[in-house]
């Protein structure tokens, strides 16, 4: 009987289970472990991209000719969550301006530049003594200010991950150790020579999403790793972290992958790994959090391995945030004259780069130089055969050559409903079609399409409501213009019944008083009247009595 997702996800690495296609490749990581780490030279200039994160461009806090301090603070982001991106050096700011980025369009960007005074002087640090105590909001909010992203290659800001999975309440946090791409070993060496960063790491990511168990999946056939590792756990006296070797399969260090191979369960479309519980992040971004959290040091640098045919000494580097890949080419004994192509990154998921001006960022884990011999040689593109290779290598579980003939016909519509978003863009199609099709181009240029036509409908859905709000606006303008027009209508007719009422009430009183008048005319003729009656009858008494007298 099968569990429910959540049991299940709690059972993760007791047993390992496998996902769906994939690729055995060659792993040509030895040529880059001969050497412990070494930390990269001071450059003359530091270019310091404003965007080196998921989210939007964070805004500079310095100014030209500014004076700052190793680690001090100088640009801010507001999303997804408030973050800041710090100065790799001391130095002087000597331009705010655009630059190469290293991003994967090509383009350029804003960038912090910054010209080094040699002394490499720290600003003040703020470590945190009692972080195993601390609230983990205090702990989250401190990885935010410290600029600790995801270094595996989403670049997505830890503190927004780890608040996600505390709110969901998840019970295991997994550490992707599998370093499965081809020539990139700076994962591999970290582990190696860094156990104990790692370990602390796993214990403060540990603190701040909530989980109650930890596990270090490694693939197995790192041998060292897992002595170095194994050793260290064993001092910790931790019980509750355990490490996992997985099978060496490409691409089996992508989040779901990984999670597939631990749990047997499928991350649901349109669902995160914090769904099922678990909470999956990348040994260098554990290292990074530790070293921001006991030591107070913000994200200002990081493992980069520079490798591949076209490089005379391949190395693992440890290279400060900014530094021009020229410096580091040059630190390993320069090109070669194999060199061909430079990528950042591994050759199934890093991009091509124009130049080597472009500065190491936070998502920089590899500068692989390759010679004409491993380029793949040009093929005109072909039909698709509808050979079904591109599906069985797929571990998305999607259907490759259906996704790029929605793409081809422009049914941007029917790709979504077909699981465009689900594509991770390993490559591994590109690998193995016999048409010498470049799918994983088709997916990447559909999914950028798609934002576009999301974005032009967020524009126009805004612009929708602004002139609904403004037709609105109007209307209640005209209307209660309209009312205001008719109350004084209104109120005009009430002043003329008013006044009507007055003079209705003014004739009343005139008529009153000429009625008034009228009857004190009267009154006063008929008080005449009785007067002059009043006369004669007593002229006519008194004759009558001078007549008696007489008689």
């Amino acid at each position: 009987m099968r569990l429910p997702a959540k049991e299940q996800a709690e059972l993760a690495g007791q047993r390992l289970y496998h996902f769906h296609g994939g690729l055995k490749l060659r792993h040509n990581k030895k040529i880059s472990c001969q050497q412990p780490i070494r930390r990269s030279k001071l450059p003359p200039r530091l270019y310091v991209p404003l965007l080196q994160h998921a989210g939007e461009q964070a805004k500079a806090l310095v100014v030209l000719g500014q004076t700052v301090l190793k680690g001090q603070a100088i640009a801010c982001f507001e999303l997804p969550e408030p973050g800041l991106v710090h100065a790799p050096s001391s130095g002087t700011v000597t331009a705010i301006a655009r630059s190469a980025i290293s991003h994967p369009s090509g383009q350029e960007g804003m960038a912090v530049i910054i010209k080094p005074d040699g002394r490499d002087q720290w600003c003040d640090l703020q470590a945190l003594d009692n972080w195993r105590e601390l609230d983990p909001v205090r702990l989250r909010k401190h990885l935010a200010e410290s600029g600790i992203v995801g270094l595996g290659g989403a670049v997505f800001p830890t503190s927004t991950k780890v608040k996600d999975a505390h709110d969901k309440g998840i019970h295991t946090l997994i550490l992707n150790g599998a370093e499965c791409e081809p020539f990139i070993s700076c994962d591999e060496m970290l582990m190696r020579e860094e156990a104990e960063r790692v370990v602390q790491g796993a214990l403060v990511l540990q603190r701040a999403s909530g989980a109650r168990q930890v596990i270090i999946a490694i693939e197995d056939q790192m041998g060292e790793v897992w002595d170095s590792l194994q050793t260290t756990i064993n001092n910790s006296g931790q019980e509750n972290i355990r490490l996992v070797k997985v099978t060496t399969i490409y691409p089996e260090g992508g989040e779901k992958q990984l999670i597939q191979v631990l749990t047997g369960l499928e991350v649901p479309h349109g669902q995160r790994p914090t769904d099922l519980g678990l909470l999956c992040q990348n040994v260098a971004t554990a290292a990074a959090a530790a070293d921001a959290v006991i030591e107070g040091k913000p994200l200002i640098e990081r493992i980069v391995t520079v490798t591949g045919p076209g490089v005379n000494q391949p190395a693992n580097l440890l290279a400060l945030i900014g530094t021009p890949i020229s410096d580091l080419v040059a630190q390993c004994g320069g090109y070669s004259q194999q060199a061909e192509r430079l990528l950042l990154g591994g050759p199934m998921m890093g991009y091509a780069l124009a130049s080597d001006a472009n500065p190491v960022i936070k998502a920089a884990n590899c500068v692989l130089v390759l010679s004409s011999a491993d380029l793949a040689t040009e093929h005109e593109e072909l039909p698709c055969i509808r050979c079904g290779e591109c599906a069985r290598v797929c571990p998305s579980l999607l259907l490759p050559q259906q996704l790029q003939w929605d793409l081809r016909n422009g049914l941007f519509d029917d790709a979504t409903e077909h699981g465009l978003s689900a594509c991770i863009e390993c490559g591994c199609c590109d690998f193995v079609c016999p048409s010498h099709i470049p799918l994983t181009q088709w997916f990447r240029f559909g999914k950028s399409e798609m934002r576009n036509l999301t974005e032009q409908k967020e524009v126009a859905e805004q612009a929708k409501q602004r002139f609904e709000a403004r037709e609105q606006r109007l209307a209640t303008i005209q209307q209660n213009r309209a009312q205001r027009l008719e109350q004084k209508k209104q109120s005009m007719q009430d002043k003329q019944a008013q006044q009507q009422k007055i003079a209705a009430a003014m004739q009343r009183v005139q008529l009153r008083s000429d009625q008034q008048a009228e009857q004190d005319v009267i009154d006063r003729a008929n008080i005449s009247s009785t007067s002059e009656t009043d006369g004669s009858e007593s002229a006519n008494d008194e004759h009558d009595s001078n007549e008696d007298k007489t008689s």
